[in-house]
């Protein structure tokens, strides 16, 4: 028998899938940021500069929602040893 979701997961959920999608668009955006404006890499955004772009945004995304998870779990720590 599965037990039925309650408001606070669904509200839990939704807070945790807007934080990887604001995780994956700062990855993203700064992976881009790089590669435009670094002193010494050409000025050109090709295709190999966006596909590492979203790579990074999607291993920022993967990072985030694992620390939170851990975070959530009790197992992880902020700030201290």
């Amino acid at each position: 028998m599965t037990t039925q979701p309650t408001p606070e997961d669904l509200a839990r959920e939704g807070n945790r899938r807007r934080a990887g999608l604001a995780a994956f668009a700062v990855g993203t955006a700064s992976a881009f940021a790089f590669f435009a404006f670094f002193p010494g890499l050409p000025h050109v955004i090709d295709w190999g500069a966006i596909i590492t772009s979203l790579i990074v945004g999607g291993l920022a995304r993967w990072a985030w929602l694992a620390r939170t998870a851990k975070n959530r779990s009790g197992t992880g720590s902020v700030g201290g040893s």
